[in-house]
């Protein structure tokens, strides 16, 4: 063993115990290629979370623990049901993985709640994570690049533009098509928040450095196409409307930062502003539907909570969920459904799966049948503003990186229920939870099973 030693053969594990090290052509065998037909993901496998893209977790195990060591970072950067975060956990790797859906996004979440619960059953270490909304989900571009602009820098490349050349510095060629690109995207902002105020039937103003249009007595903000609405969007419509004492405004976006609400709105409430923040239905860009105002902006949804106060011990009763989602209509559901055919239809709210049989009865059912069969998750986070989201920006003024609160907070999942594949069941009452003596505001979250984050704050004294 000491001459193993001395050669540099034996390596040990975390505990001492001494292997030895081979080398591939010091052994019998067949080295793995690059086809692996030996790891497959069963329908029926307990891992399967009906992903469309999900990977076996064997698989990834393989990769992971070829290619690095405990302790280190794994990263993915298209997560889809979160695989590999899962897996590396498992290995006692450290993981950073992300996804431009949000449908991704909470699947992974879940199953990363589902690792941590395996984990602490057997009695083996893991480790909180945090989920960052750090840019844009799945959106429709609407803003493009005007075709003239492509066809100037096709027509250089090509050596066409000659006579413009010999006029033309190339700084004053470049110039041009700074100003063209400006003036174009000037043309599409306009255009776009022409075609949001007329979907809302809402009048178009001037003066305002925050607003677009009014209706109704309520001034109306729309949000940027391709980026969610941001708490420093609401709040430079909040100073706007302290300076010049407006106090009704609707807020229009295609999608709405996590976490966002309801604290902006109460802080909002506070100062006499009342704002209502609507979404930005997908069927906007359907000039038709606009011409016949048939477009319906609905608001985020809301939810309803009851604390419960034993002594020191905090506990949160989900009471009622509401939304308002539309995704086509019924009544056009049933103009083109086929023979034999059916069709799932979001309206108002509601859940519809709209048939027709083969003599062309039209007959509606209701899928969710109470406000419960809309929730997939729901957390709660007993002490939420024990815990500041601290950012490291760097000074303008002295060049250093330093510290600074953004005014929000981290939402902590210290208890959750959810729904699963095989388990559909989902707990409307959270455990009591131990607090310290004295006023606190306990947060609320939860996701729709569209994937859609609302969260409520309710203030209790224990």
């Amino acid at each position: 063993m000491e001459d193993l030693d001395r050669e540099g053969k034996l390596y040990y594990s975390s505990t001492g115990q001494p292997y030895i090290k081979y080398f591939l052509d010091e052994r019998p065998g067949v080295a793995a290629s690059s086809l692996w037909p030996d790891i497959l993901l069963a329908p029926t496998a307990r891992e399967r979370v009906n992903y469309p893209t999900q990977k076996p977790e064997a698989m990834l195990g393989r990769i992971i623990k070829a290619s690095s060591n405990e302790g280190d970072l794994v990263a993915d950067f298209f997560c889809g049901s979160g695989t590999t975060a899962a897996v590396a956990e498992k290995l006692g790797r450290k993981w950073i993985v992300s996804d431009l859906g949000k449908f991704a996004i909470h699947t992974t979440r879940k199953r990363m709640i589902g690792v941590q619960r395996q984990l602490k059953a057997k009695g083996e270490n893991y480790r909180a994570f945090e989920i960052l909304n750090l840019g844009k989900y799945e959106r429709q571009y609407y803003i493009g690049v005007d075709p003239q602009i492509t066809q100037m820098n096709a027509d250089e490349e090509k050596g066409n533009n000659n006579l413009r050349k010999s006029v033309q510095s190339a700084d004053e060629i470049s110039a041009d098509r700074d100003e063209l690109k400006r003036r174009n995207l000037e043309e599409k902002e306009a255009a776009f928040l022409d075609l949001i105020l007329k979907a809302y039937r809402a009048e178009k103003t001037d003066g305002f450095k925050t607003f677009n249009g009014k209706k109704s007595g309520r001034l109306v903000a729309v949000g940027p196409v391709n980026l969610p609405v941001t708490r420093l969007f609401v709040e430079e419509i909040i100073l706007e409307c302290r300076k010049k004492h407006i106090t009704r405004v609707d807020i229009l976006g295609f999608e709405f930062e996590m976490g966002l609400f309801p604290n902006v709105l109460d802080e909002a409430r506070g100062k006499g502003i009342d704002i209502a923040a609507k979404y930005i239905p997908a069927d906007v860009f359907d000039k038709r539907a606009v011409e016949k105002n048939q477009v319906v902006f609905h608001d985020v949804s809301f939810i309803e909570v009851k604390p419960h106060v034993k002594g020191n011990k905090v506990a949160v009763e989900l009471t009622d969920f509401s939304v308002f989602y539309s995704q086509d209509s019924i009544a056009a559901a049933e103009a083109t459904l086929k023979d034999k055919r059916s069709k799932i239809v979001v309206e108002k709210g509601q859940i519809i799966k709209v048939s027709k049989d083969s003599h062309g009865i039209v007959s509606r059912e209701v899928l969710t049948q109470k406000w419960t069969d809309w929730i997939d998750y729901w957390a709660v986070d007993f002490d939420y503003e024990s815990k500041r989201e601290i950012i490291r920006v760097k000074s303008e003024e002295t060049g250093e990186w330093e510290e600074r609160w953004t005014g929000d907070y981290i939402f902590e999942n210290e208890w959750q229920s959810f729904r699963t594949k095989k388990d559909r069941s989902l707990d409307l009452m959270s455990v009591f939870h131990e607090c310290r003596p004295g006023r606190r505001k306990l947060a609320v979250k939860v996701v729709d099973i569209f994937g859609t984050d609302t969260m409520t704050i309710v203030e209790v004294a224990v």
